[in-house]
């Protein structure tokens, strides 16, 4: 998650590009696939982080790579853990390996209304959860473990080795290729998962057209939302928030085209037209991946917090929005991944030069529609 703030000389947003770009492989000398062995640490607020959640998720990796999940609130410091408890009976240590979401999202937490929740709320499994490997206080104290003279912005997602004590990897694009290659498949302990039933959401076939849709939502709707709202001048935010819209409608053709193709060939009202609604070649891929984690956000966080307000997903794009709520609803790798209440909190308590007040909408109600 980005919280560097636009260029002064025309006041567009720049993002930092990341450090760590080591790959996992049986052939690397050193990053060789085991279980348990790495780590991912994550925000559950930050998009990119989500996407790298949500890929675990699918690929039934639950149980062989861990999740330390930081605090929502991102301060002057950066990205905090939470205490590590000084009674250590009280951590469950398998949770870090088994939730989909870091964070138990199958139990229903009664929350307290936002503005009851202060930004130092140390709430276990609710706020975040503590470093179980290193027992290091901020998400910094990787980054400077792994390289004493970095000096960027610590970022998430982080792929950490434990056995090393490094950072592997720190670029969310690179890290859903790792966790998607298939190096970890032998690890996986789900007894009804086989081989054959994981998902392959780079496959070989499709890999330069998802490259080719990546690439153009990426700049214009997953980074452009930021472009938009972290602009710092009148001209840089309308031409972005302009170019957001632009290129939603054009996902908004392709769907659309897409569900007409599906009609045709199951009939108008068809059950299997939502199993096969996705972008690309009517199958899940990594483009529903890295395009969902910008849309489910949007409505909740978008539209207000980064003024990308020329309409809803839910009022102006029906083909997104049933392609959205298909993925939510129907996938619980999708569903149990989101966490709207880190995603509302981050957003409006973090970025006080955009709401200086730390003032947390409490609409769009219900976040995300039924399906």
């Amino acid at each position: 998650m980005s919280k560097q703030w636009a260029d002064s000389k025309d006041g567009a947003f720049k993002r930092q590009v990341s450090s760590f770009r080591e790959v996992i492989s049986k052939t690397h000398p050193i990053y060789k696939p085991a279980a348990n062995r790495y780590w991912l640490y994550v925000s559950l607020a930050c998009p990119w982080a989500h996407r790298t959640l949500l890929t675990r998720s699918l690929k039934h990796l639950n149980t062989v790579i861990g999740v330390v999940v930081v605090h929502w609130h991102l301060d002057s410091k950066g990205w905090r853990f939470l205490r590590y408890p000084t009674d250590k009976s009280s951590i469950d240590e398998n949770i870090y390996h088994t939730v989909s979401g870091g964070i138990d999202n199958t139990q229903s937490i009664t929350m307290k209304p936002f503005a009851s929740i202060p930004n130092d709320s140390d709430r276990l499994w609710i706020d975040g959860t503590p470093d179980p490997l290193n027992q290091f206080q901020r998400l910094s104290d990787l980054y400077l473990k792994s390289n004493p003279n970095y000096s960027d912005r610590f970022t998430v997602p982080v792929l950490w080795d434990s056995e090393t004590n490094t950072i592997v990897n720190n670029e969310s694009s690179e890290i859903i290729r790792i966790l998607n290659s298939g190096v970890f498949d032998e690890f996986i302990k789900d007894s009804t998962t086989s081989s054959t039933e994981i998902i392959n959401l780079v496959p070989k076939e499709l890999e330069s057209q998802i490259d080719e849709f990546n690439s153009w939502v990426y700049d214009n709707i997953n980074n452009g939302v930021y472009k938009a709202g972290f602009a710092e001048s009148a001209i840089a935010y309308e031409k972005e928030v302009k170019n957001v819209f632009q290129h939603l409608d054009r996902v908004e053709q392709l769907l659309k085209s897409k569900h007409q193709a599906l009609e045709k060939k199951f009939g108008p009202d068809s059950k299997e037209i939502l199993k096969h609604y996705f972008v690309l070649n009517n199958q899940l891929t990594e483009a529903d991946v890295r395009l969902y984690t910008t849309i489910v956000r949007f409505d909740p966080v978008y539209v207000q917090h980064f003024k990308c307000n020329l309409t809803t997903i839910r009022d102006g794009y029906p083909y997104i929005h049933l392609w959205l709520r298909n993925l939510y609803w129907n996938n619980d790798s999708f569903r149990l991944t989101t966490n709207f209440n880190h995603i509302k909190l981050h957003y409006t308590r973090s970025h006080t030069r955009i709401n200086p007040l730390g003032l947390t909408p409490l609409g769009p109600n219900p976040h995300i529609l039924p399906l």
